[in-house]
């Protein structure tokens, strides 16, 4: 398979998964409601970080070791989804917020590393991720590909992801629609936090 070839496979398969709502739309979203453009932004230059490890070890052939053994999938769904639940507990406490409510200079750096670190774990334990990428890379890498085509449809999966979360951000970032989702922004933080401590009890009640 030819390197246009591979990438007219990869694209709709890729962005249909990254566009699919999961724990990375709901993270994203909430810290750019929450706390604006920047921190969304940070947010999804730590899933980015996380992504980066997952085709790092896909693209030599780990992805298969993980998806085939039982007790490193049990490990990565107990931690992905105990670190969801902890997420979601958090954003079920959020609470209405003040007209005069902003950031201090001294908490923006602290808010920042909270919004990578949050992006970054939330990735990295996807307990969906290994195997998702076992498949893709199986689907449509082979052993004879030479580096520079693999390094290629990794570079293009991050531009999908980094594309698709960078409107996300932006969007919902904007002013005009962040004022209107102001006064009801706790309740969407609930919102969002109930559907992820949803997900991470799913993923632990499939722990086998």
């Amino acid at each position: 398979m030819d390197l246009v070839q591979g990438l007219v496979i990869l694209t709709p398969i890729h962005l249909l998964a990254t566009a699919s709502p999961g724990p990375e739309f709901m993270l994203i979203s909430r810290e750019a409601l929450s706390h604006g453009r920047r921190a969304g932004l940070l947010c999804l230059f730590g899933t980015m970080l996380g992504l980066l490890i997952h085709l790092g070890y896909s693209a030599f052939g780990f992805a298969v070791l993980i998806a085939s053994s039982s007790a490193a999938l049990w490990g990565i769904r107990v931690l992905g989804g105990s670190y969801l639940i902890y997420l979601g507990f958090s954003a079920l406490r959020a609470r209405p917020a003040r007209a005069n409510d902003g950031l201090a200079e001294g908490s923006a750096s602290a808010v920042s590393a909270s919004s990578i670190r949050k992006g970054f774990l939330c990735d990295l334990l996807n307990p969906k991720a290994p195997i998702y990428y076992v498949s893709l890379f199986t689907f449509v890498l082979s052993p004879e590909m030479p580096g520079y085509q693999v390094a290629a449809y990794g570079a293009w999966i991050l531009l999908i992801h980094f594309s698709w979360f960078c409107m996300v951000v932006l969007l919902l970032s904007n002013p005009v629609v962040n004022l209107k989702f102001r006064s009801i922004s706790h309740w969407i933080d609930r919102v969002l936090g109930g559907a992820m401590v949803a997900i991470g009890l799913k993923i632990l009640t499939t722990v086998g």
